[in-house]
């Protein structure tokens, strides 16, 4: 997320996080020779849920509150909205401490997987990034993050 105009959002560090998770959730790849490999440096899937949900709520209500804030747009809004409801489905039923195995193996990931892309390419090109890239270490998420106050 280097490229990413961090401070042209009121709340870019929410909107920071929600990319970071929405990145990994989104990449079968990085999923398999990160998660499933059990790198250290970016937690499992459900730390990537987590930093979906928790600061912002979107687990109780609708990203369109945050258009303007954490969301540009009601159509990066919709997306996300998709791909937290397809994610929190999969890890209701598997459980939060499920291993990876069980996220990644469910019925519905792929289309969690799709939904979760979705937003992020569209979330990644609104900021001028290559949503190819490989996702950032939550080390480096932390350091791109830190120091610059808490969300208006």
């Amino acid at each position: 997320m280097g490229a990413m105009p961090l401070t042209d959002m009121p709340w870019w560090r929410w909107r920071s996080n929600v990319r970071s998770a929405l990145h990994m959730l989104s990449d079968p790849v990085f999923q398999r020779e990160t998660w499933l490999a059990g790198l250290p440096g970016y937690g499992d899937v459900t730390d990537a849920v987590y930093r979906l949900v928790e600061d912002t709520w979107l687990d109780n209500w609708s990203a369109e509150k945050y258009v303007g804030t954490i969301f540009r747009d009601s159509q990066e809004a919709s997306l996300v909205d998709v791909a937290v409801l397809r994610v929190l489905r999969i890890m209701h039923q598997v459980g939060p401490d499920a291993p990876v195995t069980a996220y990644l193996e469910h019925h519905g990931w792929p289309e969690a997987v799709r939904a979760a892309r979705d937003a992020h390419v569209r979330m990644a090109a609104a900021d001028g990034e290559d949503p190819d890239a490989a996702p950032h270490s939550l080390e480096v998420l932390a350091i791109m993050t830190r120091g610059q106050g808490a969300p208006a």
